[in-house]
């Protein structure tokens, strides 16, 4: 028997061994809150890029993609459920927002505000990406420790060469998007910062990169995660 634990459930004498497949799904499963999850954080989200980018009007894309958020909020307490998504829209809102009301105090156009909310999206996939890649290079995959925090064993995962493999490969999975946004975006909003773009013409390109590589991106990332782990190849326990 290998270091990585038996996740049988206590009492059941019918449990099989569990697939490490099968257990990263349910865990992403948590950590994204289903359809309902994903909907309450991209929602706002969607809603606060196109006002603001079609209006430039900063406190009405505020008013309503907040009142959006607030909303599945409410909805959240009254039904006694987590409140994590919600909050994670209104905080990254909340950022964006922050960035493009510096940028206004600052004396910048319409133009210039819009761009600037778009860098914080830009350093968070740099950064994310980064560190993806860094525990991939270090062989401790994020995914990893997922299959850990069920197990009970954090670095258990990583004496099973194919569940460190496993990993490894759905990590670069949730890389690719991030790494492509930043290919794909940060140029434009360095060449309008510097001056050679139209700061006009790169808030529309920005504006439809951010909508077309959102979330359309990170569902198409999810898809290639379901279909890896669709095949329940690696179990979580052998037998020794």
């Amino acid at each position: 028997m290998n270091d990585i634990a038996d996740l049988r459930g206590a009492g059941d004498h019918h449990a099989t061994t569990e697939t490490v497949e099968a257990v990263v799904r349910r865990q992403l499963s948590t950590a994204l809150g289903g359809r309902r999850g994903m909907v309450e954080a991209a929602v706002p989200t969607i809603l606060f890029t196109v006002i603001f980018l079609t209006t430039r009007e900063l406190p009405l894309a505020l008013g309503i993609s907040l009142g959006a958020a607030l909303v599945a909020l409410l909805a959240r307490v009254v039904q006694r459920q987590t409140v994590q998504f919600a909050v994670n829209a209104l905080f990254g809102i909340g950022i964006g927002a922050a960035f493009a009301w510096r940028a206004a105090r600052g004396g910048g156009s319409a133009d210039d505000q819009a761009l600037a909310y778009f860098l914080p999206g830009l350093l968070y996939n740099a950064g994310y990406a980064a560190a993806l890649i860094l525990s991939i290079v270090t062989r401790w995959p994020l995914v990893g420790f997922m299959v850990g925090s069920v197990t009970g064993d954090p670095t258990g995962w990583r004496d099973d060469v194919r569940v460190r493999r496993l990993c490894s490969q759905l990590t670069w999975v949730l890389v690719a998007p991030c790494v492509l946004r930043v290919v794909v975006q940060a140029p434009v909003y360095l060449l309008a910062s510097h001056g050679p773009l139209d700061s006009g013409v790169a808030v529309g390109i920005l504006g439809a990169c951010k909508l077309v590589m959102g979330w359309p991106l990170q569902l198409a990332s999810l898809a290639l995660m379901v279909w890896l782990l669709g095949r329940n190849r690696t179990p979580v326990a052998a037998e020794g």
